[in-house]
This record gives C-alpha cells, sequence and structure tokens, in this order.
C-alpha cells in the first residue's frame, strides 16, 4: 500500500491510497468533554485516527487515545475493581459510500474511591464491508463517554476523609485480637454526635462492634431517620445483652436502593459509647451504563476528514450488458433483441455505484443494472435433422449405405423365394397322393 498526505490546509483533508493490508496516515483530532465522569471543569482528549483496509477487506476506522493536560476522568464513587470505562465515537462516510462507523473501545478499572482517576481505552476501533472500488471521506465526529461501575462491595474505613464527624468523635487503634477493621475505631461518649457518608451505590452497612451499655443509634438514609426501633449495638442478634465483644459486626444493612449518590449518618442518641468501624457500600448488577456518569465530547480541531481512495473505482457506472433473447421466425434461425431493466433506485437519483458502509456488511443504496432474461418458447426443432440421442444432443444421423434400388432387389428376391417354396410342396403332396398326372 502507498499512503500519502496531500495538504492539510484549509480543508484539512488529505487523501490515502490503500490497496492491501496496511498502515495509513493518521488524523489528529481533539476533544473537550463535560460532565459525567468529565466533572465540572472540562476534560480534553486527544485522538489520532487511522483508516486501512484489513485483512477481511473491510475498511476499519481504529483510533489511539490520550489525554491532553492536568485533567482526568474521575470515579464518581467507592467500587470494586472491574468497573468500566468505555467509549464510543463517530465516523462520517461520504463519497463512494455513505453511513457511519462507531469505533468503540473499553477499558477495566482497578478498585476506585471517589476522585479516583480513570484510566482511557488505549483505542477504540470498528469496520464496515466495502465490496467495491471508490472514494470515501472518513470524517471523525462526536465521542461519549460511559461508566459502569462493576457489582461489589468496599468497604469504607472510618478514618476515610470522605466521613464527616460532629461532635467529639476521636479514632483510636485496637489490638490485632480484636478483629477490628484496619485494627481502628472511631468513638464516642456524647449524646447526638453525628458521622455521616456520602456514597454511589446501590446498600450500605454499619460496621461496629457489640458490646455492652453501648448507646443505641439512630440511622438516616438521606436525611429521613429509618431505624425504628433504633439500633443496640449493646445487644446480641437475638436481642440479648450482651456479656463480652465482638468486631466488625454488621450492625445495620440497608434494603436495596435506586443507584444513584445517597448519605448515610449515625447518631449516638444517649450518654454512652458509640463506634463507628466502617462502612460497607454496595453497588448490585446494573443492566447498563447509569446516564448520569456519562460524558459528551465535542470535537475542538482535526475535522477535516481523511481521503480514503480504493484503487479501481471506475470514472462513471458500467453500461448495461445486452441479453440475447431468441424470437422465432420462419426459418428457424432467432434473432437477438437486446433487453435491459432499469435499476430500481427507490426515488434515490444518486450513481448506482453508491453504497453505503454499515459495521460488518454492506447497505447498497441504489442496485446495479442487470439484464433480464426473457423466456423464448421454441415452435420447431431448431436442427435440420433429428439427432441420434433426441433433440439435446445436437448429433445428425448416420447416413445410410444403399439407395432404394438395393431396397426393390431385395423385395423381388424374397418374392421368387416363397413362390419357388410353394410350387415345391404342391409337388410333394401329390407324390403322396399317387402321381402326378
Amino acid at each position: 500500500m502507498v499512503a500519502s498526505s496531500v495538504g492539510l490546509a484549509a480543508s484539512a483533508a488529505f487523501v490515502v491510497g490503500l490497496s492491501a493490508p496496511s498502515q495509513a496516515d493518521t488524523l489528529v483530532a481533539t476533544y473537550r468533554c463535560t460532565g459525567g465522569v468529565a466533572g465540572s471543569i472540562p476534560v480534553e482528549l486527544e485522538a489520532g485516527i487511522t483508516p486501512k483496509i484489513n485483512s477481511a477487506g473491510q475498511l476499519e476506522v481504529g483510533w489511539s487515545l490520550k489525554y491532553l493536560g492536568d485533567r482526568r476522568f474521575g470515579s464518581p464513587g467507592y467500587f470494586a475493581k472491574g468497573s468500566l470505562l468505555n467509549l464510543e465515537g463517530v465516523v462520517e462516510i461520504t463519497g463512494a459510500w455513505d453511513g457511519q462507523l462507531r469505533p468503540k473501545g473499553g477499558k477495566e478499572q482497578a478498585a476506585l474511591v471517589p476522585g479516583d482517576q480513570l484510566v482511557v481505552p488505549e483505542g477504540l476501533s470498528d469496520a464496515g464491508s466495502v465490496q467495491r472500488p471508490g472514494t470515501v471521506r472518513v470524517v471523525p465526529g462526536a465521542l461519549v463517554v460511559r461508566f459502569t461501575p462493576a457489582q461489589g462491595e468496599v468497604m469504607v474505613n472510618n478514618n476515610r476523609p470522605a466521613i464527616e464527624y460532629t461532635g467529639g468523635w476521636s479514632r483510636i487503634t485496637t489490638e490485632e485480637e480484636f478483629g477490628d477493621h484496619l485494627n481502628d475505631l472511631h468513638t464516642t461518649t456524647a449524646v447526638n454526635e453525628v458521622a455521616k457518608l456520602a456514597f454511589t451505590g446501590t446498600q450500605v452497612e454499619y460496621i461496629g462492634r457489640r458490646e455492652r451499655d453501648l448507646s443505641p443509634i439512630q440511622i438516616r438514609i438521606d436525611g429521613q431517620p429509618i431505624t425504628d426501633p433504633l439500633v443496640e449495638p449493646g445487644k446480641d442478634v437475638n436481642g440479648t445483652p450482651m456479656t463480652g465483644t465482638k468486631a466488625k459486626e454488621v450492625l445495620w444493612k440497608s434494603p436495596e436502593m435506586a443507584y444513584k449518590q445517597h448519605t448515610i449518618e449515625v447518631e449516638n442518641t444517649a450518654a454512652g459509647r458509640a463506634y463507628l468501624d466502617a462502612f460497607k457500600v454496595i453497588t448490585g448488577a446494573l443492566p447498563s451504563p447509569p446516564k448520569h456518569h456519562e460524558a459528551t465530547c465535542a470535537l475542538v480541531s482535526g475535522g477535516g476528514g481523511i481521503d480514503v481512495v480504493v484503487p479501481g473505482a471506475p470514472s462513471s457506472p458500467p453500461p448495461t450488458t445486452p441479453t440475447p433473447t431468441g424470437t422465432p421466425t420462419g426459418t428457424n434461425s432467432p434473432t437477438n433483441t437486446p433487453t435491459t431493466t432499469p435499476p430500481n433506485n427507490n426515488g434515490d437519483n444518486r450513481d448506482p455505484w453508491h453504497v453505503g458502509v454499515v459495521p460488518g456488511a454492506v447497505n447498497t443504496a441504489t442496485t446495479r443494472a442487470s439484464a433480464t432474461p426473457t423466456t423464448t418458447r421454441f415452435i420447431k426443432a431448431q436442427v435440420v435433422k433429428t439427432p441420434k440421442g433426441g433433440v439435446d444432443t445436437g448429433e445428425a444421423p448416420a447416413e445410410a449405405t444403399g439407395g432404394p434400388y438395393g431396397l426393390i432387389a431385395g423385395g423381388s428376391a424374397l418374392l421368387l423365394v416363397s413362390a419357388t417354396g410353394g410350387l415345391l410342396v404342391r409337388r410333394r403332396r401329390a407324390e403322396h397322393a399317387g402321381g402326378v398326372k
């Protein structure tokens, strides 16, 4: 393949000649992304857009991606390993074919906490079948960023900055044998002290200790009291007062909620001790990427496009080919009459070689004109003599070795033999009866 660029001046379009699977020139485009995981301050991306004909004979468009500047897409919450960042672009195809390709790519993320930088996929790609030669222009369009959180749970330890404490809460370290999460706790003995966490997910758990004489706890979700009766860490799960200490206990678990941002608050309701070990944030399986995490990216520069030339493009549609139609005549000689069927454009007046590029297939906008055979009914056989094997063999019969005189002579001889035989029979009958007179 020979690939060359000509002129990135006013139109910013250049030509690439493609004849075999190979690399082509690359158009560099920049995007500015806002909303969703991009946040309120735009995130900029650079995309290197490269068209080529792949080994399957398809027009393939590949994008390479990287961040520009210091801004990055950020995690909207606490998520287990396996969240996905998916990007989908749009490439407009015009010229000998028209349509769209939608290059896609995704990147799995490590375990996340709010604000963690998201890793973009190394590239995007899509391909469409192009079975006819032609020239097309590949023009980059919009870009969409979608984030799908992983299903799972994350422990948010009591010392995370995301947890807001009011009043006299203090952090203490504990011995490993107690089994507290990360060997620490937050505790208070003041009434109406609150610990609060904002999280994104579908459920949440309050994790702490169970031991004797702990204060009852009020829990609020999204500002609304939700525990009635109150949570009682001073009792076991059966409601019996504790006699020892149990660490890392699930003191309360929320019902399933809609996936979005929520808040949980735990409040000490009496002049006794309260503990907070951790909050467990749970995210259930989601059928599709949440719309409110979606970022949209506008093309800032590099939108001129690339002209891709596949060798062999005709300068005009090929002429229709006449089909011979046999017309019977008195001399049994067929007369060839060219007949064609005009293309069915369905109201489309474009070039009959204008086809649409569709991912994985070819969508023909207008069909190429083709000759339609006409059925001919022959009245007489189309050979002078009847062939030995029937009409389909096309062979003439073998010539006779003798003429009509041979037939006459053979018949006369047969008659003479018959008469002589009859005379001999009569003579023998007479001798048997007593002689011939």
